[in-house]
């Protein structure tokens, strides 16, 4: 009997350990490189901010903080941040750019997920060094492992590319759109920005994620049929 506790539902009711395991090192592991990203990418453009206040480490606790990692334990989600300082920054696109360089990390480890996948499958399917013998139980987790670094990763990709503050999509339309900037900074702004989040949120949950993941999922057995690759989704997903 499962609570509703998230981790209990999901290692005691349909998905497993495996699915928790699987979650908690995409959802962490990809925050963290996200949030790198920024600072590597602000670096690059001269803002040295990042490596003066110490975030330039590979620990999450530093780039998601207390209270990021309690709502991933009590609910399965978190966010994270990256301090950098725009007005040190040289070119005219380098807050666009730092901007999008956390989506754009996210991109690439779903794309290196997805290739992943591929060679998995290829491997344990006999497409390439004949093949290696496994049980259904480590074959079904690993197809589970690379999937949800491929739906996850997009998943954080559109998540942050919506244009509204404090998102990265919202900070690179304020900075070629200094207007659309000036609505969030003004007194009504955090008014404005929770009910945009709300609203984009709720259309994002019924229609542009679920469309996202239908088109990754068709996008995905067009590379599998053209390999001759075959995987059974209902175990793929537990």
């Amino acid at each position: 009997m499962t609570s509703g506790w998230w981790v209990s539902h999901a290692w005691f009711g349909d998905f497993g350990p495996s699915f928790v395991i699987a979650w908690a090192f995409w959802v962490i592991g990809s925050i963290t490189l996200h949030e790198l990203s920024h600072g590597w990418v602000a670096i690059r453009l001269g803002d040295r901010t990042p490596i003066e206040q110490g975030r330039m480490v590979f620990n999450p606790i530093v780039h998601m903080g207390p209270m990021s990692l309690v709502a991933f334990a009590l609910i399965g989600i978190a966010w994270g941040a990256m301090p950098v300082n725009p007005s040190r920054m040289r070119g005219r696109h380098a807050e666009a750019l730092v901007a999008f360089a956390g989506p754009a990390m996210n991109l690439i480890l779903a794309a290196v997920s997805l290739v992943l996948l591929v060679l998995w499958l290829g491997l344990i399917e006999g497409q390439w060094a004949g093949g290696i013998s496994l049980g259904g139980a480590a074959r079904k987790n690993m197809v589970l492992f690379f999937r949800l670094g491929v739906m996850l990763n997009v998943l954080l990709f559109l998540l942050n590319m919506l244009p509204i503050y404090p998102l990265d999509g919202g900070r690179i339309l304020g900075h070629y759109a200094p207007s659309y900037r000036r609505v969030f900074e003004g007194e009504a702004g955090p008014a404005i920005m929770i009910g945009m989040l709300i609203l984009l949120f709720m259309v994002a949950g019924r229609v542009i994620f679920p469309g996202a993941m239908s088109a990754l999922a068709a996008v995905e057995q067009v590379v599998f049929d053209a390999l001759g690759l075959h995987v059974d989704w209902r175990l793929a997903l537990g």
